[in-house]
């Protein structure tokens, strides 16, 4: 049942097209969203990619305007990542049309299971920030 329903939910953000971001791309822009201004070295661990293929993931980016390279203050030799205006829309732009997506099969069911559909994500979510969380290394555990 949690395989059918993740294909469900896959198929209906399907709908809500993530164009122009690629797959890998979008990863990057939803990391960049939770850890703003990380290096390019923390975001290639993240990601278990090298840096020079995560180097080149950014300048798609950069160039689409959803990403900006700012020089470290402390150290001019580190460059941060940071989510751009344009980036922080797009992403906006893709919740609201996927929200708009789920809220038409949620108008469908009956309020009772909408209630228990929620409580559980609810619950999910909680736990999974858990788990995403303890399994993030400490800010001082890394080098550029």
């Amino acid at each position: 049942m949690t395989l059918t329903a993740v294909e469900l939910l896959e198929v209906l953000w399907g709908r809500a097209s993530t164009a122009p971001a690629s797959p890998s791309q979008m990863r990057v822009l939803l990391m960049l969203e939770h850890q703003d201004g990380i290096n390019l070295r923390t975001l290639a661990d993240s990601l278990a990619s090298t840096p020079p293929s995560t180097s080149r993931l950014c300048d798609r980016l950069v160039a689409a305007g959803f990403v900006e390279r700012v020089v470290s203050p402390a150290d001019r030799r580190e460059v941060r990542l940071h989510l751009s205006d344009r980036g922080r829309v797009f992403l906006d732009d893709l919740r609201a049309r996927r929200e708009q997506e789920l809220q038409a099969v949620l108008e469908l069911m009956p309020a009772a299971k909408r209630t228990a559909l929620l409580e559980g994500l609810e619950a999910f979510c909680d736990t999974a920030a858990l788990q995403i969380h303890s399994d993030e290394p400490h800010a001082g555990d890394r080098t550029a």
